[in-house]
């Protein structure tokens, strides 16, 4: 049986359908959240233990939202209400569609402004801010930066015009033109800037930090902050793998396709920090900094470094186009459906969904500065002293996603027939049932244990 729909738009080759979903992937959770996050969970011992995680807990469940978009061919929403009529499961389903895309609406109402973050300090490093800076003074810098709604939204609305005018091309002239120009600029400034990082004379010690595990340094939280940012930087549960799916051919291969995104997202994450640890290293700083790590750490570095203000302008560009290439995916469920499910087209489709979250993200704005006070659920223990941002965050994080995770793989695993899966995957019977186990029983399991510790 056929669920597609011919009309649709469609990627125009394997190659640009696998750059698209790379460059969703590759974002600020490549590049800030990831080195951050090894630095504070020990290193080699975090990468290890991220990298069965995504293998086990990634993979299969972004085959899956694949599978189920190329099935439905339409927007998350329509895709699941076509395939539970069709195979007379319970509509409630649809459900994975509405929350897929609600997450990533908020996601990037929040993301726009961090993304804000970073065109900020281009700009401070073309006119050589940081040089002769001290710990305090980088802090201030920040600091300062947060504190000044106005600067915020001029940023804020800046990343939002450049996401909306990729977003507006539609599939050919947006989506894979913005991959096939950014994705591969991303990689040479990468490449550069570990190039620069083998000469500082820290390079074995920031290799040594990321690749040797210290198995003494594994601890329950650092297990759950890499199945959580495993989930995390594929853009699992937002709608976006689906709606991508959604503009697949037949003749492309899921599984092989999905270990190629794997895989590259993976190596970019690790030189990025391969770029960072060596930096930090050779300046004395700490690697275990934390959020601060790239808007504070760094800056430091690059201030107190011969040709540090060109190093930093290229750190902070490669942080803008990975910024960009996810913000860019997380417009694009949005703009499907009201584009499905309206009569505006693909331009007034994605004014209306970038307006509307331009206008969110004026919150996170006001969340760092006149708002800083303002706790809307402060009345609840759990939520006390949290701002907009802080519960936008938490609420797209902690639930939202892990919550459309799961049901999503549920749904494929034990509520689609065998036979079926089987014909969209055309996998080996070995590769298919380690597939189907993975998506039965370890996802799953996985995703509730984020979920639970989260709670």
């Amino acid at each position: 049986m056929s669920y597609k729909s011919h009309s649709h738009a469609q990627w125009s080759s394997r190659m640009a359908f696998v750059l698209a979903a790379v460059g969703s992937s590759v974002g600020l959770g490549n590049i800030w959240k990831f080195p951050y996050m090894t630095g504070e969970s020990g290193g080699g011992a975090f990468v290890l233990v991220y990298l069965i995680c995504i293998f086990l807990v990634g993979l299969p469940m972004l085959m899956s939202e694949w599978l189920l978009g190329r099935l439905g061919q339409k927007n998350p929403i329509s895709t699941m209400g076509d395939i539970t009529r069709r195979l007379k499961r319970s509509r409630a389903w649809v459900l994975i569609g509405v929350a897929g895309i609600l997450g990533a609406y908020l996601i990037l109402s929040f993301y726009s402004v961090i993304g804000g973050w970073a065109l900020a300090y281009i700009q401070m490093a073309v006119v050589d801010t940081f040089s002769g800076l001290d710990n305090d003074s980088v802090g201030t810098l920040f600091g300062n930066l947060l504190a000044s709604p106005v600067e915020l939204l001029l940023w804020h609305s800046l990343f939002m015009i450049m996401t909306i005018g990729v977003v507006v091309g539609g599939v050919a002239g947006g989506l894979e033109r913005a991959a096939k120009t950014l994705m591969p600029a991303l990689a040479v400034l990468l490449v550069l800037l570990v190039g620069y990082a083998a000469t500082t004379g820290a390079f074995a010690e920031g290799a040594a930090y990321l690749f040797t595990p210290d198995f003494s340094k594994i601890t329950r939280d650092g297990i759950l902050a890499a199945l959580g940012h495993a989930f995390f930087t594929l853009s699992l549960g937002m709608g976006i793998m689906m709606a991508y799916g959604s503009y697949l051919s037949d003749d492309v291969n899921i599984g092989r396709s999905a270990l190629i995104v794997v895989v590259m997202d993976t190596v970019i994450a690790l030189l990025a920090g391969l770029a960072i640890f060596p930096i930090v290293f050779a300046n004395g700083l700490d690697a275990a900094a934390g959020p601060g790590l790239i808007f504070q750490t760094l800056p430091l570095a690059f201030g107190n470094m011969a040709g540090g203000w060109l190093f930093g302008l290229l750190f902070f560009v490669l942080l803008v186009f990975a910024a960009w290439t996810s913000a860019i995916s997380l417009l694009e469920p949005l703009v499907e459906w009201i584009e499905e499910r309206s009569p505006l087209s693909r331009v007034g489709s994605t004014i209306v969904a970038g307006l509307a979250t331009w206008a969110l993200g004026l919150a996170t704005v006001l969340s760092f500065n006149i708002w800083g006070d303002f706790a809307p659920l402060g009345m609840f223990d759990k939520f006390a002293g949290m701002t907009i941002f802080d519960l936008l965050d938490y609420v797209t994080s902690k639930l939202l996603l892990p919550l459309t995770g799961l049901a999503t793989v549920m749904f494929v695993g034990w509520f689609m027939g065998r036979d079926e899966l089987r014909s969209q995957l055309n996998m080996s019977d070995g590769a298919f049932t380690l597939w189907r186990v993975a998506v039965r029983f370890i996802a799953p399991i996985g995703v509730v244990i984020v979920f639970v510790s989260s709670l």
